[in-house]
């Protein structure tokens, strides 16, 4: 198998587009990537995580790997999330900040210790930001002393999610996965080969992402297939994360929002680093305060509130549906969206315009679903 993720007509496919076929998987292109938006169904399969386990081919995020005897302290200045206090095996989920304190993209970032004086870690970030965070990160880390490696089309990337997931992967793996803790991670073996393991996740259910080399990727997936695990799309990964209330980058996060106006305060250490790129933008906001927070929805009816939908109050537009879908555990619709201040409120009731008609819906406490079976 070729050590790159095949092409067609300038969209990319992961090397488990083949056994995606194979399991009649229905595709949609995303970020570049042609990938599974459903397999048997996105309830099906939104359900599957929820009581059991299903499993998401992920490889068309973007994989970096970078090394240098003072890591910890060049990344310090690109996040505001304080990563000097990680231990290795531990990983701590932030976001790239420009001097605006606009995100530039949301990547959880895994340490893995230190060797002869050398720090080791690996970056996990979105597939559409992949080059954008690239160049940001070759030109604010010093090239001279940092070792930073580009393996996102060289490996197959797996999440397999859901309160059984580590009684179907344990199956596969030499090391006792109850040893890694939530967000905690390991180089382990599966199936005889070497792979990244981390306890990590985007559907709000315990559940693991393991990172290892194509052949060994597709014979995982396929014996995780046998085992009677769910093949899951896009489709089922967008309303989990949605009923999580994680935020979408390029929906509900962007360049022109700041961590704290969404709702990302705790990934905000300012009283425990000292200078990063947005700080002064992020200290103001938390003296004064911020304009618009982002809030969840839930509408009063079966009604939909989709992405782009206008929000008004009293008869004013005053924002927007950043993210909405029909809820499949709770059996509702719900959305986020960025409310003024005033506004943004538990019960608050504000109106979305669904085609010309508007619906009510209120302000309720994110996120809207969670899962029994996480700490």
């Amino acid at each position: 198998m070729s050590n790159q993720s095949t092409t067609t007509a300038s969209i990319y496919r992961t090397p488990l587009f083949d056994v995606a076929v194979e399991s009649k998987a229905k595709f949609t292109e995303f970020s570049g990537w042609e990938m599974p938006v459903q397999f048997r169904g996105i309830a099906q399969e939104h359900q599957a995580v929820r009581t059991a386990s299903g499993m998401f081919d992920i490889s068309h995020m973007g994989k970096f790997t970078m090394q240098g005897k003072d890591l910890i302290s060049q990344l310090q200045n690109l996040v505001p999330s304080d990563l000097s206090s990680l231990q290795p095996g531990q990983a701590q989920y932030t976001v790239l900040l420009n001097s605006k304190a606009g995100i530039i993209d949301d990547i959880i970032f895994y340490y893995q210790g230190e060797a002869a004086g050398i720090q080791q870690g690996v970056m996990i970030v979105n597939a559409a930001t992949t080059p954008k965070d690239k160049a940001w990160l070759l030109s604010n880390l010093e090239k001279s002393e940092i070792d930073f490696q580009d393996i996102s089309q060289d490996k197959v990337l797996i999440a397999l999610q859901g309160s059984q997931a580590i009684t179907h992967l344990q199956k596969f793996v030499k090391e006792d996965l109850n040893s890694i803790k939530s967000f905690g991670h390991c180089l382990g073996t599966i199936l005889g080969k070497s792979v990244f393991i981390a306890r990590t996740g985007y559907t709000g259910e315990d559940g693991f992402e393991v990172m290892l080399d194509q052949n060994a990727g597709v014979e995982l997936w396929r014996n995780l297939l046998a085992e009677g695990v769910i093949p899951c799309g896009l489709g089922a990964r967008d309303t989990l994360r949605l009923e999580a209330a994680m935020a979408l980058y390029g929906q509900d996060i962007n360049e022109g929002t700041t961590p704290l106006e969404a709702g990302l305060g705790w990934v905000v250490h300012l009283d425990r680093k000292g200078e990063f790129i947005g700080r002064k933008i992020l200290v103001e906001q938390k003296a004064l305060g911020v304009d618009r927070k982002l809030v969840g929805l839930q509408m009063q009816g079966r009604n939909i509130a989709r992405q782009g939908y206008p929000i008004s109050y009293e008869g004013e537009t005053i924002a927007e549906v950043t993210s909405g879908s029909w809820s499949p555990t709770l059996e509702c619709a719900i959305a986020l969206a960025y409310l003024p201040t005033n506004l943004a409120k538990i019960g608050q009731e504000v109106q979305v315009e669904i085609r010309g008609k508007f619906y009510p819906a209120k302000v309720v406490k994110k996120p809207f679903y969670r899962s029994p079976n996480k700490a």
